[in-house]
């Protein structure tokens, strides 16, 4: 079985997890190391180790050859793909990125403020 890691790319609120779960994918996320005792408790101090974890995951998973793997993180800048791309290289899998784009007027489930959004709006890098 080939083995694929979607890369699921948007801003907060369009959907990325919904279509890591709709993809019946190993999902993964930088978020879920926010999530104590089922309550989500962003400190943004902890952004970096949050994906740090997240990348361990992944790295974990493909380690044991699990077929086919999402990442769900916002991913706004290039930069960010690399660690996971690097990771797929070397366990041979195929790499699909993938924009999510909120087309269903969904809202950040993480009440990330208008004005954090727009400025990953601004930024955000796209690869054609």
């Amino acid at each position: 079985m080939e083995r694929v890691v979607y890369l699921l790319r948007g801003l907060p609120g369009a959907g990325k997890s919904r279509c890591a779960a709709a993809l019946g994918c190993a999902a993964f996320e930088a978020d879920a190391f926010f999530v104590r005792d089922g309550v989500y408790q962003f400190d943004a101090a902890q952004i970096a180790a949050a994906h740090q974890w997240c990348i361990s995951q992944v790295h974990t998973a493909m380690d044991l050859g699990v077929p086919r793997i999402a990442v769900a993180n916002t991913f706004s800048q290039a930069w960010e793909l690399e660690p996971y791309q690097a990771l797929a290289s070397g366990h041979g899998y195929t790499v699909f990125a993938l924009i999510v784009e909120n087309r269903h007027d969904g809202a950040s489930v993480h009440a990330v403020p208008d004005e954090v959004i727009e400025a990953m709006r601004q930024r955000f890098e796209v690869r054609l």
